[in-house]
């Protein structure tokens, strides 16, 4: 499967921390930067084909992104990040999209991820973890976490796209940014149902599946993968030194 990672993003308090740096995907961790982590790992995996970094022209030299087969400038949104990175794949097949802030990430979860992803068969599979599983591994680790029928979920770092599906996602995306603080946009967006039956946590993926895919469209899953690596990110300063913990102890590639 082919992937993307991307790189992009504001001169964050994160970055700050890495004179140079012009993104938190650049701060280093453990002697190598969070993009240069993450591409290794998805070079190290048996499952990933070609591999395009999308990052700000000024990176693409560098050492650590030697393992790219190709890069892309980063847009001012998300959204335009993405679209550069998908750019010229084939329409129908699966992409491997990944956050460049997965600091111990390894290529047996990318491998389990595409098996996953392989599996299900939908135009966009959003990866998550299981509360259990992440604090067993990483009780140190702290995520937003979302209650559901099923259990309890944080997002992961990985997602799987066809890009025929991306002018939806994009207006889906931007209608949602929209509606982020405003429940009555929310409730547009997703149905009264649907935001009464999250607050009680009785919310299952299965209707949360069914309910993203009509609303975007285009079949939506969620893959609950078993790699709790797959969730830990690097979101605010304090998680810079986690991330080094982290590594340090061998949680991670050299």
């Amino acid at each position: 499967m082919n992937a993307v990672l991307l790189a992009g993003g504001p001169l964050d308090d994160v970055a700050r921390l890495q004179p140079g740096a012009p993104n938190k995907a650049f701060v280093d961790i453990g002697g190598r930067t969070l993009a240069g982590r993450v591409l290794m790992a998805l070079r190290r995996s048996q499952s990933v084909g070609r591999i395009v970094v999308v990052a700000p022209p000024s990176t693409w030299g560098r050492d650590d992104l030697r393992a790219a087969d190709d890069f892309r400038p980063d847009g001012v949104r998300i959204t335009d990040s993405l679209e550069n990175g998908l750019n010229g794949f084939e329409p129908d097949d699966d992409v491997l999209v990944v956050a460049s802030d997965l600091p111990v990430l390894a290529a047996a979860a990318v491998d389990d991820f595409v098996a996953g992803v392989r599996r299900l068969g939908a135009d966009v599979i959003y990866g998550c973890v299981e509360k259990g599983a992440h604090v067993r591994a990483f009780p140190d680790v702290p995520h937003t976490w979302a209650r559901m029928r099923d259990g309890t979920f944080c997002g992961g770092g990985m997602v799987a796209i066809k890009p025929r599906s991306l002018p939806r996602l994009e207006r889906f995306i931007e209608r949602l940014g929209a509606a982020r603080k405003d429940p009555l946009k929310l409730a547009s967006l997703f149905g009264w149902d649907m935001l009464a039956r999250f607050a009680f946590g009785r919310l299952s993926i299965a209707q949360a599946e069914a309910r993203a895919t009509k609303v975007l469209g285009a079949p939506v899953r969620a893959l609950i993968s078993g790699y709790p690596e797959t969730a830990v990110n690097v979101d605010r300063v304090s998680d810079v030194a986690l991330a080094r913990r982290l590594v340090s102890s061998g949680n991670a590639i050299a």
